[in-house]
């Protein structure tokens, strides 16, 4: 009886052991794979073939040319400028893994700043206005960072909605100069009030020169 007592426990103690491994073996095998990075594409003038940029190795253009349009209202307005006046079109298409989710028409030497053309039709089908933007004035730069073919701008800070912010040119951020004027302009202060305290010394001096003869 003890025999076949410690045979059942030595069999079950097997088949539990036999259990584990298989658990334990299993999901290493069946690990899911990874999903695909978020990256965006983009098309346009100057490109043979569309940029396809992706999160895992270009993380930093990614964030860039997505940050150009996640900005945007829900209604913008309904005509943008004249076609002549819009310059070279870049299409963005942001993308969740391989699949499209929205899409943009960006035109970054637009006249008078960059606009952002939102189409009503979306590559995940989701209701939306199509409207026209302005853009970031950094647009032409992060699109040129990215692969873009476009000329370099020296005078565009990052940031900036609709007009965003220009470097100050130097000459307006000359401290010496600015002293030198305030002091000339001190100056003339002084010798003008100067020159009106001497007119009002000299007319008191002749009333009271002619006072006296009239009292002589």
């Amino acid at each position: 009886m003890v025999r076949q007592v410690r045979r059942l426990v030595a069999v079950l103690a097997g088949a539990l052991t036999a259990a584990l491994s298989v658990g334990f073996a299993g999901p290493a095998h069946a690990a899911p794979k990874p999903p695909p990075p978020p990256g965006v594409d983009i098309a346009g003038a100057g490109l043979s073939a569309p940029l396809q940029l992706r999160a895992n190795a270009q993380p930093a253009h990614v964030t860039a040319v997505i940050e150009q349009v996640n900005f945007l209202g829900r209604t913008g307005a309904a005509t943008g400028p004249k076609p002549a006046d819009l310059g070279p079109k870049y299409t963005v298409v942001v993308l969740v893994g391989d699949t499209p989710k929205q899409t943009y028409d960006l035109y970054p030497k637009a006249v008078g700043g960059p606009r952002i053309y939102r189409p009503a039709k979306q590559p995940d089908s989701r209701k939306t206005k199509a409207g026209w933007f302005l853009g970031r004035l950094s647009m032409s730069e992060t699109l040129r960072n990215a692969g873009v073919p476009l000329e370099r701008e020296y005078d565009t800070v990052s940031g900036g909605v609709g007009g965003g912010e220009r470097v100050i040119p130097e000459d307006a951020l000359n401290p010496a100069r600015d002293i030198d004027q305030a002091l000339g302009d001190l100056q003339r202060l002084l010798l003008l009030n100067v020159a009106v305290v001497l007119v009002i010394t000299s007319g008191l001096a002749g009333i009271a020169l002619l006072i006296r003869r009239r009292t002589r």
